[in-house]
């Protein structure tokens, strides 16, 4: 018997192509055109970084878009709150109503005023905070840390230890100003502390959030400038007026208007003190839907008031932008 050839007895074992090619194990060859990706996978890396967005998009949806078209289309109804499946359409009626009403303007002044009152004070002691905890100490850390106790205390919780402060028997601040022979006025009883009262608390709960917006704003202001103006004879309030402070505006005015618009919709602090008294001298925009809602039992008037509201912070927000465009325009220029 003789033996067939190794080249014969080889190539029966051997893998080939189309051109008799040895098998490469999988990979393709060189200059070999792509295989195609199944649709699967082409449908995965285009719209893949949707579905991650999926969850966000659907909350908001659900709980904002879609409660915001409810809310437009309950304040053009008659709608009472025993049957708020059963409201009749009604136009602009709530609306005329509104306008010719003087509480609601009462309500649209107080919002104002709280509103006003409380960013200016907020963004100023924050700032003024944030300044100082940025220097160095002993024990910066551990002051830092007390800072941001308001801020990390419940509303709820704030709203309660204040109105025990404020009582006229028992509490904290009235007892101190007898013994000082100042009096005692009615923190929470006379309107013409209401309003005061509650804003103190609002800035006491809320300057800490200014205060680490700040202070993170603060140390992206190069040193080196700061140097540069103490080695030319500036003072440190020069220096801060010259150097920090247009460092900081930016974000000044982006805070001051997340301030603004989270201050015209605040409701748990002012409602827990007051209930938007007395004699309606905090009662707010948002109180008062409360109030006409479920007091009143109005739920498409009160829709209106929201509706309102809600104009009033967009146009806050429309006065932001068309300031910063021209601020931009004018920086080009």
């Amino acid at each position: 018997m003789t033996a067939e050839p190794a080249s014969r007895t080889t190539s029966r074992f051997r893998p080939t192509g189309s051109t008799g090619a040895p098998h490469s194990g999988g990979r393709r060859p060189p200059g070999a055109s792509p295989r195609p990706r199944s649709f699967l996978r082409r449908l995965r890396d285009q719209f893949g970084i949707y579905l991650f967005l999926l969850p966000a998009v659907a909350y908001l949806c659900v709980f904002t878009v879609y409660a915001l078209i409810r809310g437009v289309m309950l304040s053009v109804t008659a709608t009472r709150l025993v049957n708020p499946d059963g409201g009749r359409y009604v136009g602009a009626e709530n609306f005329q109503y509104l306008i010719a009403s003087d509480p609601f303007w009462h309500s649209v002044v107080t919002t104002l005023l709280y509103t006003g009152f409380t960013v200016i004070a907020v963004v100023l002691l924050g700032t003024a905070a944030a300044v100082a905890l940025d220097a160095r100490f002993f024990g910066r850390s551990v002051v830092r840390a007390i800072a941001t106790i308001p801020w990390a205390i419940p509303t709820i919780a704030a709203s309660l230890i204040f109105a025990w402060i404020y009582n006229d028997q028992q509490g904290i601040l009235g007892q101190g100003t007898r013994a000082l022979g100042l009096g005692q006025p009615g923190w929470l009883t006379d309107p013409d502390w209401g309003l005061f009262s509650v804003t103190v608390a609002t800035v006491w709960k809320a300057f800490p959030l200014a205060m680490l917006v700040m202070l993170a704003a603060l140390q992206s202001v190069p040193h080196e400038l700061k140097e540069a103006a103490w080695i030319d004879g500036a003072t440190r309030w020069q220096t801060f007026r010259a150097v920090t402070l247009p460092h900081l505006a930016p974000t000044i005015r982006v805070l001051t208007l997340l301030m603004t618009i989270w201050s015209i919709r605040r409701f748990e602090i002012i409602y827990v003190m007051t209930g938007g008294g007395p004699i309606d001298a905090t009662n707010t925009l948002v109180v008062s839907i409360y109030n006409t809602a479920f007091a009143d039992q109005h739920l498409g008037r009160a829709a209106a008031i929201g509706v309102l509201a809600l104009g009033l912070s967009l146009t806050v927000t429309m006065i932001y932008f068309v300031v910063e465009r021209r601020r931009e325009r004018k920086g080009e220029s």
